[in-house]
Order: C-alpha cells, then sequence, then structure tokens
C-alpha cells in the first residue's frame, strides 16, 4: 500500500510576522518574506524581520532557501531542544537561547512549575529570522518596543538580536523572582513548628529548578562571546549584549543558590520527618509500656493456679486494682517527665 502523499503547508502558516525596517522605521503594508527581502536589497538599505512558530522542515527549508542559511543550522532548528549556543556562519549569526515560563500551580502539589522552550535566531546583513519552538515567549511585545525607538533599529538586525536575548534574560529573572517567593514559602512552612508538608511537592521544586538551571546557565558561555569584538555587530550592540551578560550571570547564581537551599530544606524535611517519626514510637512505647502492667497483672492471676492465697482474701481485688493504678500512674509520671508523652 502506498504511503499517502505529504499536505504540503504554506510558508506563511507559520510565519507570525514578517516587516521591512528602513532608517529605522516599519514600512507600511504586508510583506512575504520573498518580497520583504527583494524589497530591502532593491532599495540597499534597511532590513527583514522574520518570526516564525515551529516551521516544519518544508517551511523551515524554504526560508533557508530564501536567507541562504546554512544546512546544518536548518537541521538544529528542526531537531530543536539544543543547548544554549552562538556559531557564525560565514556573514551570519546563528544563536539559540532556552525559552522558560513559570506556570501557576497550588504549593502543595506536584506538578509542572517551569516551561521550557526554544528560540533560535539568525542574524544576517540585512535580515533576522527568529524561529520560535514553544507556547510561550511570544515576540510581539519586543517587535512593538523596538518600532517605538528608532534610534536602536538603526542598529540593524543586532539590535533586534540583542532585544530578543534581552527579553530571553528578563524572562529569567521574572521566573526567578517567583520561584524565589515559593522558595521561601517552602522554608517557612518547614521551619515552622507544627507543620505537615510533605517531602514530595519540595523533590518536585528542586527538580524544576535543576530544569531551570539546565535552560539558563549554558547561555553565559554565547552572550560572553557575542559581547566581544567581531565584525558582525555594531559596537554599541555588543555593549547592550554584555550588560545583558551581567543580568544573566546575577540571575544564574540566584538559581545556584536556589539549588543550595532546596537541598538544605530537603535534608531539613527528612530529618524533621526522622524526628517525627522518632517521637511517635515513643509516644507509642510508652502507651504500650503503661498498658502491659494491668496486661501482665492480669495475666498472673488468670492463670487458675489453686495455691495464690490472694485470691481468697477479701483485700485481695482491691489491692490488685489499686497496684495497678499506681504502677500505671508511676509510668505516666516517669514518661512524662522524659518527654515521651
Amino acid at each position: 500500500m502506498r504511503p499517502l502523499p505529504r499536505i504540503r503547508i504554506p510558508t506563511a502558516r507559520a510565519i507570525v510576522d514578517c516587516a521591512v525596517y528602513v532608517e529605522g522605521r516599519r514600512l507600511p503594508g504586508h510583506f512575504t518574506h520573498t518580497a520583504a527581502l527583494a524589497e530591502v536589497r532593491e532599495r540597499g538599505t534597511g532590513f527583514v524581520w522574520v518570526g516564525l512558530h515551529e516551521p516544519d522542515d518544508i517551511q523551515m527549508t524554504d526560508i533557508a532557501q530564501t536567507f541562504g542559511l546554512h544546512a546544518l543550522a536548518v537541521e538544529d532548528v528542526l531537531e530543536g531542544s539544543h543547548r544554549p549556543k552562538v556559531e557564525r556562519y560565514d556573514d551570519t549569526l546563528m544563536m539559540v537561547m532556552r525559552t522558560v515560563a513559570y506556570v501557576e500551580h497550588e504549593l502543595h502539589t506536584v506538578s509542572e512549575i517551569v516551561q521550557t522552550g526554544e528560540m533560535v535566531i539568525f542574524a544576517g546583513p540585512d535580515f533576522v529570522v527568529a524561529v520560535r519552538h514553544g507556547e510561550h515567549s511570544g515576540l510581539a511585545g519586543v517587535r512593538h518596543t523596538l518600532e517605538n525607538d528608532p534610534e536602536r533599529l538603526l542598529l540593524g538586525p543586532g539590535a533586534v538580536l540583542h532585544a530578543i536575548a534581552d527579553y530571553v534574560v528578563d524572562s529569567y529573572v521574572e521566573v526567578t523572582r517567583k520561584l524565589e517567593i515559593e522558595v521561601d514559602l517552602v522554608e517557612e512552612e518547614i521551619f515552622s513548628p507544627r507543620n505537615h508538608l510533605a517531602v514530595e511537592p519540595i523533590y518536585q521544586l528542586k527538580r524544576e529548578i535543576v530544569e531551570l538551571r539546565r535552560a539558563v546557565s549554558p547561555l553565559a558561555t554565547p552572550l560572553r562571546l557575542l559581547g566581544r569584538p567581531n565584525n558582525l555587530l555594531p559596537k554599541e550592540v555588543r555593549r547592550y549584549l554584555r550588560d545583558v551578560a551581567d543580568h544573566h550571570t546575577a540571575v544564574t547564581e540566584r538559581i545556584r543558590d536556589f539549588d543550595e537551599t532546596l537541598t538544605a530544606l530537603v535534608n531539613a524535611a527528612v530529618a524533621k520527618t526522622a524526628v517525627q517519626q522518632n517521637t511517635d514510637m515513643r509516644k507509642i512505647s510508652a502507651a504500650v509500656a503503661i498498658a502491659a502492667v494491668p496486661t501482665m497483672i492480669a495475666g498472673i492471676y488468670g492463670m487458675n493456679f489453686d495455691h495464690m492465697r490472694e485470691l481468697h482474701q477479701e483485700w485481695g481485688y482491691p489491692a490488685v486494682l489499686t497496684l495497678m493504678t499506681v504502677l500505671c500512674a508511676l509510668l505516666l509520671v516517669v514518661f512524662r517527665r522524659n518527654k515521651w508523652l
């Protein structure tokens, strides 16, 4: 049986926005990616900014042919889930970044906390192609901000590269801020006198922190490389990127602190659980010891021996009850004094 032919989805379906910028201003009208690039090269000035969301291999191949992207770079886009990196293909820079988003949830539930995605940016002499994977981290706000700042757009595709990198790092800061509140709440509950917080949510939070660290930390090297002198990015853009790198360093250190704090909290929770179990066992043991006294005495006098004189005395029954009460009271006092009860 022959396989069904694959339906080709037009490239325009994957394009979120496509615009031409000349002298820091967006040209009016709607452009296809091919028409936009032709317009820029016919004018000899300006650049194209194309945004795509999860293109398939056919759509990405079409974009690559139009903008002259290297086949290895296209392969990286299609495979996805790469570590953050920056590579140069002739006069085109490719930058891969991991995006993150905070997922609202209940504090005491085991659920996803940090959602991750991927952003791949191609910056050439007269174009920027931004490919986004994931349902979060849309770039409409970044585009709007840049369009209101023509002076920055005059710096060319490098300005867009910086703006996107700055936006991604700012999202790291926002997620870290929300996680800091959550870590503080967990720490407060762990050390409260009567807390009943289970260990599982703490393990989940620690796992999500580890995932966040894996997404965020590797971006340090690409940002550092882009901040060094090169002939593809203007000097002013490199200065901005060094500032982004400083913010990224602060976020990375904060995430590392979270990881260490949660490790300590997990140990504290486990230790507190062990202490509580020991306390419960002491209470159970004390109760068993108190209950064993009347059980033992009743067992002795329940053996039905003939020669037990006190069984035939009038004072025998009250004497045994009194003995049971005194011994149980004595044990209760001893256990309370030793804080077993």
